[in-house]
């Protein structure tokens, strides 16, 4: 894989690393689990509201008459 960059990416990335005593790999790297993460937990979080709502969904019914 290749990853592109603009300069103005690439001096924030080196800059953020040298900051962090980490190499831009490093760096990015983290970035990439973080996000994988996080949208993996949206991902879980969505996946339980519709299964509450399949199963609440006869008593919310009744609720709302």
């Amino acid at each position: 894989m290749t990853l592109r960059l603009s300069d103005e990416q690439t001096e924030a990335l080196r800059r953020r690393a040298e900051e962090e005593g980490r190499s831009m790999q490093q760096v990015v790297l983290a970035a990439v689990e973080e996000y994988l993460a996080r949208h993996s937990a949206d991902e879980e979080v969505h996946r339980l509201g519709v299964d509450a709502v399949r199963r609440w969904k006869p008593v919310l019914d009744r609720l709302a008459q």
